[in-house]
């Protein structure tokens, strides 16, 4: 295996050109669609789960309301029923975890439903810029045991 030695003066060319990459995470809040949107792009397939759980059907939005801060709304369809509002907690901008999670009921993170009744779930969010995008779910892949 090679390795690449740096001179001084090739050091001294190629810091400034990483600099302006090498941003720390800790400095963005994720608290803007432009921030949240990649996140929850690459993450899409996991926005929500399913779980069957003491006699109830569970539809967990956790993965999606992680990242709520730049959503304004959220909506669900069921079995392509009526789309309903999932109204999350607010995020807290004015502190250094603005998308920490402080609800104190599953409300606050889950819906609950007749056992076995939830075959498909859609899943529509509106950035606070405006866009739209929307996922369909088949039980299948967002079951969680």
């Amino acid at each position: 295996m090679s390795k690449i030695k740096f001179t001084g003066a090739a050091l001294l060319l190629a810091v400034p050109m990483v600099l302006p990459f090498a941003s720390p995470v800790a400095a963005e809040n994720f608290t803007t669609a432009a921030e949240v949107r990649p996140i929850l792009e690459v993450t899409k397939p996991q926005w929500i789960a399913v779980r069957n759980y003491e006699g109830k059907d569970l539809l967990y939005f956790t993965n999606l309301l992680a990242w709520r801060c730049g959503v304004s709304q959220i909506f669900y369809t069921v079995n392509g029923g009526a789309e309903a509002e999932f109204m999350p907690e607010p995020c807290y901008e004015d502190e250094s975890t603005p998308n920490a999670l402080k609800g104190d009921t599953l409300e606050s993170l889950l819906v609950a439903f007749e056992p076995n009744s939830i075959e498909t779930v859609d899943v529509r969010v509106i950035y606070d810029d405006g866009v739209e995008d929307s996922v369909h779910y088949e039980r299948a892949a967002v079951q969680i045991q």
